[in-house]
Order: C-alpha cells, then sequence, then structure tokens
C-alpha cells in the first residue's frame, strides 16, 4: 500500500508543507503546535538527517499508491536518554486509512535492518495517538501528567 522514498532536497517542500499543516500537528499543540522548517535550513538540515544519518538518524517520506506523499517516517538517537526515539506523522487529510500502522511496521523494520533493537517514543500525554503505538507491539514504559512514553523491542 505504502512506498518508503528517500526524499531528494527539492522534496523538502513536503515536509515544510506537512510541519506547517494546523491539522496535522494539532498532536503537537503543547509543544507549540506546527513547526517552521523554512528553505533557508533545508540543505543543513537534509545533510545531516539523509546525506550522513551516521546509524543516529533515519528520515523517509510514505508514498501511496495513487503517487502522493502521506507522511513522514524517522528516527532518531537521543544521546541524553541513550535510546532511539521513533516519529510516524501522517497528514491529516490522509488519516484513517491504515496509513499510521503501515508506516509504523516499515519503520521499525528500517530500524531492525540498521541494527536498532529498540525505539522509543515519547507521546504528549493528551495525544491519542499512542493507541496506533499499542496496537503495534509498542508498550507503555512510563507516563506521567506530560508525557506517555511507548517502546519496542525490534
Amino acid at each position: 500500500m505504502l512506498e518508503v522514498i528517500r526524499p531528494e532536497l527539492y522534496e523538502m517542500s513536503f515536509r515544510e508543507y506537512l510541519m506547517a499543516d494546523e491539522m496535522t500537528m494539532s498532536y503537537n499543540a503543547k509543544w507549540g503546535g506546527t513547526i517552521p522548517f523554512p528553505r533557508e535550513e533545508w540543505e543543513d538540515w537534509y545533510d545531516t538527517w539523509i546525506r550522513k544519518p551516521d546509524n543516529k538518524r533515519y528520515y523517509r517520506y510514505l508514498k501511496n499508491e495513487e503517487d502522493e506523499f502521506v507522511g513522514e517516517i524517522a528516527y532518531h538517537y537521543d544521546s541524553q536518554r541513550d535510546i532511539y526515539i521513533c516519529d510516524v506523522i501522517i497528514l491529516a487529510k490522509f488519516r484513517n486509512r491504515g496509513y499510521g500502522t503501515e508506516g509504523l511496521k516499515l519503520l521499525c523494520d528500517a530500524a531492525k535492518v540498521n541494527g536498532i533493537s529498540v525505539l522509543h517514543d515519547d507521546i504528549a500525554a493528551d495525544n491519542p495517538s499512542y493507541k496506533l503505538f499499542l496496537k503495534n507491539g509498542f508498550e507503555i514504559e512510563y507516563q506521567n501528567d506530560e508525557v506517555l512514553m511507548v517502546k519496542k523491542s525490534l
């Protein structure tokens, strides 16, 4: 159903759109909502996340059968906590079609191939997306008033 795409630099316009979409980023309201991703930041960001990830980062787009970018999947190494944090964002207009589940599976598969043994995600306590993670084999590691931390051994 979905294809994993390593985006080209010029395709960062989709990420800019994704991060600026209020409905898509509503889950992030507690931490400021939308996230600016101006063109002048693309080159440095692209170098860090795509050209030279040093096995500490992974970033891909998800493309559907209609050849549309529908979201992103990613993980990065958090050295302060010594864990890999994952990220699945589906553009709001494409939600509730199974893309989140498929994207999360594809992300876990990629992480495992890349030698990552455990993925985590810290989800805002009021964000219902934690259900997606639990449905796909993640378990709650801890939770408090701010965050719900999930993890999955790959």
